[in-house]
């Protein structure tokens, strides 16, 4: 829907008036910006780049853990929520949805999390309601291109998630504002509810906003903004009511596990006080109260941009992008706090920037649009740069910068540029080595499905997940061994490799495997049997091409020697 521009008669939306002072150039550039054509291309380009090769890096630590979740839900029949873990219902029920439609396979598992992320930029889009077109084309532009927003756009965790819900809450109170139509109501009470049901943060999202919105309005006071007096609502109590209640049944129905596990109810409360205690902590993720800034400095440069921006927020006419302004620095500055922090947050805090970086093209003199469009432009082709580099070359590859006071600044610069922070706890293409023969083998000859594996090692996931089909593989931390060690496969953890190898009477292939970083090396035992199988079979993927042909077991046990 096109919203004519502002004139004397009344309230409008949010098309700006660039008719007169732009060079011929720059005009072109915001004509392009206000076209039909343009909301496509981005759209279509943000989808090109969520899609594209979505299975290229293993599944994510979490992603595992999301996926076992959803195999208890086929077993159980509902989800049981856990206040200490830390994240809603929904995320889990949609998965389970496209598990069931799809099987069990990582686009299955991913593939929501795309559309969640495509309907965020979808949302940027359509925030020309409310900003003016320009503004909102640039930013959305911008979030499509984010090295971040595809990255997490591309995992299956619950971040995607509240980044659509806190941009349709937003949304849905501008347009109150400036037009208080039933619509925007709806947009504010799902964009409320979406997020209760995804995760406990809603309450940074929600507390920011409420303190932002007075903010801004009162920033119209020293200088008067467009639309600074709220439109009168046309909605009514019976309106809210229905809004409310709806959004009140489906958390209920979610959160009692679809109405078996009522004690979930409960829970929704009593999490915040492990959630409290977690981010003041850190548990292991502790970062300095500047790690966002690194971040953005790193990937995200249109935001560093849009975050410089803000302090010229009163020079923004609309009153709409003040408060996104206002909104933007306030979460970046709550997050900024908080102890505990992991970079897939990011994409839930910043995005209210886009659209201060997008209000560039307002704030400079006309004559100088041209200039600041190549500006823009340049930031945007970084941006693109980066997101082609992290998400197509280095997805699985972390690489964690050290910054030394004792190096020359050009060596640190440069190992902060090879540094992919973003690559947090991802699982290492090591994994192949195991999973590929098995579930290769496996879709050969189902009765492989039956074949008997022990994993010896803390934190496995994600292998129960993508190893799910395999009934018989026996999962065991610390000093808890299966009685018989021998089996088809076993996965080892370095410390126990002596005590194991001690007790193993058959013959087998081995290979060095690290599941993720910060975890301890393990080790990949195949049984020689199985290794035949393979041949017969001609399974060629990785380890076995380095097997065969003619090669003998590298681990033999005493019985074998």
């Amino acid at each position: 829907m096109r919203i004519a521009p502002r004139t004397s008669s009344g309230r409008t939306g949010a098309r700006a008036d660039f008719s007169a002072g732009p060079p011929d150039a720059a005009q072109a550039i915001l004509n392009a910006l206000e076209s039909e054509w343009m909301f496509w291309l981005i759209l279509g380009l943000a989808a090109v780049l969520r899609i594209l090769f979505l299975g290229i890096k293993p599944p994510h630590f979490d992603e595992g853990i999301n996926g076992w979740f959803v195999d208890q839900m086929v077993k159980e029949g509902f989800y049981r929520y856990d206040p200490t873990n830390y994240h809603g219902p929904l995320h889990f029920y949609i998965i389970f949805l496209f598990q069931t439609l799809f099987g069990r396979n990582l686009y299955a598992l991913r593939l929501p999390v795309v559309l969640a992320s495509l309907g965020a930029v979808w949302l940027a889009l359509k925030y020309d309601r409310v900003i003016p077109r320009p503004v909102a084309r640039t930013a959305a532009l911008a979030m499509a291109l984010s090295p971040g927003f595809i990255f997490y756009g591309r995992y299956s965790i619950h971040e995607a998630w509240l980044l659509l819900f806190s941009m349709m809450f937003i949304f849905g109170l501008l347009g109150l504002w400036r037009e208080g139509t039933l619509n925007y109501l709806w947009f504010t009470g799902i964009g409320i509810t979406g997020m209760i049901l995804t995760k406990e943060t809603y309450i940074i999202h929600i507390g920011c906003a409420l303190i932002a919105l007075p903010l801004a309005y009162i920033s119209t006071l020293i200088i008067p903004a467009e639309d600074s007096k709220p439109a009168s609502q046309k909605w009514n109590l019976i309106d809210l009511a229905v809004v409310c209640l709806t959004g009140i049944g489906v958390i209920v129905f979610f959160y009692s596990g679809t109405f078996f596990h009522w004690n979930g109810l409960k829970d929704l409360f009593r999490t915040f006080h492990a959630w409290f205690e977690t981010g003041s902590s850190g548990h292991g993720h502790e970062k300095p109260w500047y790690y966002w800034l690194e971040l953005i400095a790193r990937y995200e440069w249109p935001i560093c941009a849009g975050l410089i921006l803000c302090a010229f927020s009163l020079l923004f006419q609309s009153l709409s992008l003040r408060f996104l302004a206002i909104l933007g620095v306030g979460t970046f500055a709550a997050y900024s706090i908080i102890a505990y922090k992991t970079p897939w947050c990011i994409i839930s805090i910043i995005w209210p920037l886009f659209f201060t970086f997008g209000a560039f093209i307002l704030i400079v003199p006309r004559a100088r649009l041209f200039l600041s469009s190549i500006i823009a432009s340049i930031l945007l082709l970084v941006s693109f740069g980066y997101a082609i580099s992290l998400n197509y070359f280095h997805c699985s590859s972390y690489i964690e910068a050290n910054w030394d006071s004792n190096r020359p600044l050009t060596t640190n610069l440069r190992e902060f540029f090879r540094s992919e922070p973003y690559v947090y706890v991802q699982t290492y293409n090591d994994i192949y080595k195991l999973t590929r023969p098995l579930l290769e083998l496996a879709h050969a000859d189902p009765q492989f499905y039956h074949l008997v594996g022990h994993i010896l090692r803390p934190s496995p996931y994600p292998l129960p997940w993508i190893l799910g089909d395999f009934p018989r593989i026996g999962y065991y931390e610390h000093d808890n061994n299966p009685p018989d060690l021998d089996a088809d496969f076993l996965l080892v953890e370095e410390s126990k490799i002596p005590e194991v190898e001690a007790k193993l009477r058959d013959s087998y292939f081995t290979e060095p495997l690290t599941v993720r970083p910060y975890q301890d090396p393990s080790k990949l035992y195949f049984r020689a049997s199985l290794v035949k199988n393979m041949e017969k079979l001609k399974i060629r993927t990785p380890p076995f091409q380095g097997f065969l042909p003619g090669k003998l077991p590298n681990s033999i046990g005493p019985e074998n020697k």
